[in-house]
């Protein structure tokens, strides 16, 4: 799959404690603030792999200021995650390279590597082998996701499996895996991805996962035709849904053009419950701000 950083981030603060407790505040009350949480796992695992690093190090009260929705396949938890670690390395001086953080990472979730690079990138294997396609590109992001709903990431990949089966690449005993790789490093996406040329690009869009997520909510369903419809009004680039979703993107080409688009779809769909936002693409992943 093709990954890709917005500016549309949570905010982490890491506090240090003098008892070895996690602690965790958050602003959402959908958020857990207990070991469910993404954040509070990345604490426990540096201190389970790393005891003669962080021993003595006390705890930590981690303070989560969210942004991004939650539930919504903008991968919110494992930015999270990542944010912890990418702290923590700083803040207990533990002098973890950039990939010793992605391979802790990885055991966190599929898509906490990714959230330590930013940018834009191709994964593969569960998500977790990040390889960066480029670091620069000018594109804005409209997204759109009703507050109210939310789709559960185990849920979807289970029901695709369930129906579609094991993987998202055709297999056969005659094709290895690293030949199955090669193909998708080599597909049009990739190729336009890396000729920045934004109308194959948009052309190339493809979530397996709408297959599922789709028809299991209309509502989803309806406002991707809304805004796909909008989409080819202003010129926009294409419609997909992010992740296992259930967020809406549209891809424009200018800052006005995503935000009169955006304005546009909050007066077409006339839903309090509808958030919708616009953030242009970077080419970083977790930064610190102080």
């Amino acid at each position: 799959m093709v990954m890709q950083s917005v500016a549309l981030a949570d905010r982490i603060t890491l506090r240090p404690l003098n008892t070895p407790t996690i602690q965790i505040q958050c602003d959402h009350p959908q958020v857990p603030t207990d070991s469910a949480n993404l954040a509070y796992q990345a604490v426990a695992l540096l201190q389970e792999r790393l005891p003669h690093r962080t021993n003595q190090k006390g705890g930590v009260e981690i303070t989560i200021e969210k942004k991004i929705p939650v539930g919504a396949g903008l991968a919110g938890g494992s930015s999270n995650a990542a944010a912890v670690l990418f702290g923590l390395d700083i803040l207990w001086d533990l002098g973890l390279t950039r990939v010793e953080l992605q391979e802790l990472g990885s055991e966190l979730g599929s898509d906490v590597p990714f959230c330590l690079a930013g940018g834009c990138a191709i994964a593969t294997g569960r998500g977790e082998e990040v390889n960066l396609l480029y670091k620069n590109n000018s594109l804005h992001a409209v997204l759109a996701k009703y507050n109210s709903l939310s789709v559960s990431t185990p849920w979807a990949y289970q029901t695709y499996r369930e129906q579609f089966g094991h993987t998202y690449i055709p297999v056969d005993r005659f094709t290895s895996l690293e030949k199955r790789r090669a193909r998708v490093h080599s597909g049009s996406m990739v190729q336009a991805i890396g000729k920045k040329q934004s109308q194959a690009i948009g052309s190339n869009l493809y979530n397996d996962l709408e297959k599922i997520v789709l028809p299991a909510h209309p509502k989803v369903a309806l406002l991707k035709s809304t805004m796909t419809a909008l989409a080819a009004q202003f010129n926009a680039l294409g419609t997909l849904m992010s992740g296992s979703g259930p967020t809406l993107f549209t891809l424009s080409e200018t800052p006005e053009q995503a935000q009169s688009m955006a304005k546009a779809l909050r007066q077409s769909v006339s839903d309090s419950d509808l958030m919708v936002y616009t953030a242009p693409f970077t080419a970083h992943g977790i930064e610190t701000l102080s």
